[in-house]
């Protein structure tokens, strides 16, 4: 695996160049979606003065299904990201080289969840039905799933049909899908919330299946790596972001009140997200922001076992680097 290199002492001559023209240094963030308790650790680190601290000033943009985050980072619209995985990588392979910097999820909550009587009891009965997935590369996870079980996506009696969602789980709701993609913090309970029994509800997890791959990673582009004062001001963000997150899961009802407080939309409700903080805090837990490479190397693994489609042909090189997190974690 190459590895981006820094050397420690370009970091220690960059440190306080943020402030030597005596203005925060800014970070532009730019969400995998819309403002809610998933990102909360961010919302708290802003909320309880951490990225002041770190002598940043860091806006949060909101994502949304019709958002790609990989295309708002190559167009300059955003300092860092946050992405899956597959889609990072899919990306990094089709030309835009992205680089993980930092990965607060240690765990996957992507799941499928079907009507039970749609007759669908484990994954391979999948074909023939239709399922409503989020595109714009949060779809690369279930094509893989699917390439493994040598189900198409093209429809047809042998395959599934694809349908795109959006904010909510009408597809499911309404029967325009026999399964949805849903996330264990989110759309399930939605289902749930909706007047859905569990009993009326089949559900297969990544994680169950060993094809789960890492979410909510911090992406950034690798030629900013190049820069010691940008560095710098990620390792400063990395770990204001990682006490954000630390002091969520240790409080997850204030935390998931302080999201709530930055909704601009008014959509989100209190009972969903403290709810959702809650199963959050799961997938958080035990991770400091440093990647793991065996999970990295799952990730890949199960990425390059699409057989004749897989999500990304050859094995990245350069993909992550341990500089940011390294500098974030040794103060």
């Amino acid at each position: 695996m190459k590895h981006l290199t820094l050397s420690a002492a370009a970091l220690l001559a960059s440190g306080g160049m943020a402030l030597a023209d005596g203005h925060a240094a800014e970070v532009n963030l730019q969400l995998q979606w819309v403002t809610q308790s998933q990102f909360a650790g961010y919302y708290v680190a802003l909320e309880n003065g951490y990225y002041d601290e770190e002598a940043l000033t860091v806006n949060i943009i909101p994502g949304g299904p019709d958002i790609a985050p990989p295309q708002v980072l190559a167009g300059g619209g955003a300092d860092v990201m946050l992405n899956w995985m597959p889609s990072a990588l899919a990306a990094r392979e089709n030309g835009l080289p992205v680089v993980n910097i930092a990965q607060p999820f240690v765990r996957s909550g992507l799941m499928l969840t079907c009507w039970a009587d749609s007759g669908i009891t484990e994954p391979a009965d999948l074909a023939g039905h239709t399922v409503a997935h989020w595109f714009f590369g949060n779809e690369y996870p279930f094509l893989s799933w699917m390439s493994q079980l040598d189900i198409g996506v093209e429809g047809g009696d042998d395959g599934v049909t694809l349908l795109q969602a959006g904010f909510n789980v009408d597809p499911l709701l309404q029967r325009q899908a026999d399964c949805m993609s849903t996330m264990t913090y989110n759309e399930y309970w939605q289902v749930i919330d909706a007047g859905v029994t569990p009993d009326e509800l089949v559900t297969f997890r990544y994680e169950d299946y060993g094809v789960s791959t890492l979410e909510d990673g911090i992406w950034a582009l690798e030629e900013n790596l190049e820069d010691p004062e940008f560095v710098d001001r990620m390792a400063r963000f990395v770990r204001a972001s990682m006490r954000g997150w630390a002091w969520a899961a240790e409080n997850p009802d204030d935390a998931a009140m302080i999201v709530l407080d930055y909704d601009e939309t008014g959509a989100q409700t209190e009972e969903h997200q403290l709810r959702m903080m809650g199963e959050v805090a799961l997938l958080v837990e035990g991770g400091d922001g440093r990647l793991d490479e065996a999970a990295y190397q799952r990730t890949v693994d199960t990425l390059l076992a699409g057989g004749s489609d897989p999500v990304i042909s050859a094995a990245p090189e350069g993909a992550f680097t341990h500089v940011v997190t390294d500098a974030a974690l040794a103060e």
